[in-house]
């Protein structure tokens, strides 16, 4: 982390506001992210990020450590996110009983507008589960309990996500 960084967060623990604009500017892109890959929707996103940086703002005296600042304030965003997704009740398909084809390797490049593009029009619950498992890190254990699915929707979720883009994408390509 930048040492303006921690400067920032220790002003802002003083009432600072001017390091909370330079801490928003910062973080706020790459939050606004995570929000649209789970959300889908860009305005819902914004509201969120600017709800995520609220309570982190209003929480910043728990921040012990200046240098976590940065994986504490991705927490909220995710949390922020995942609590939208619930009070949504995105629907995670019951696809415990249907046949997934193995996984092949494809060697094509495939450029970010194609990904993004179609990771967009995954099913809600396949988008998430796949967003929170691969971008973000979240173990499926993890998923299940913020999400109130079990585990093994949350694997079925993701491996479904994954069948469905290999499909979208070698469609693309085949044209």
């Amino acid at each position: 982390m930048a040492e303006t960084q921690i400067v920032w967060i220790n002003q802002l623990k003083k009432g600072n506001e001017l390091a909370a604009f330079n801490l928003y500017n910062s973080y706020s892109k790459a939050m606004f992210n995570t929000l649209t890959r789970i959300t889908n929707d860009q305005e819902v996103a914004k509201d969120l990020l600017q709800e995520a940086f609220v309570k982190a703002f209003k929480r910043i005296s728990e921040l012990d450590d200046p240098n976590a600042f940065g994986g504490w304030l991705k927490r909220i965003v995710l949390n922020t996110g995942l609590e939208y997704a619930r009070k949504k009740k995105y629907q995670f398909e019951d696809i415990q009983n249907q046949h997934l084809e193995p996984e092949e390797v494809d060697e094509k490049l495939i450029d970010n507008n194609t990904l993004h593009t179609a990771i967009k029009e995954l099913p809600d619950g396949c988008r998430t589960v796949l967003t929170l498992h691969l971008m973000e890190g979240l173990k499926h254990k993890e998923i299940s309990e913020q999400l109130g699915i079990s585990e093994s929707t949350s694997k079925t979720q993701y491996r479904h996500a994954k069948q469905l883009l290999k499909t979208k994408l070698q469609h693309h390509y085949e044209y």
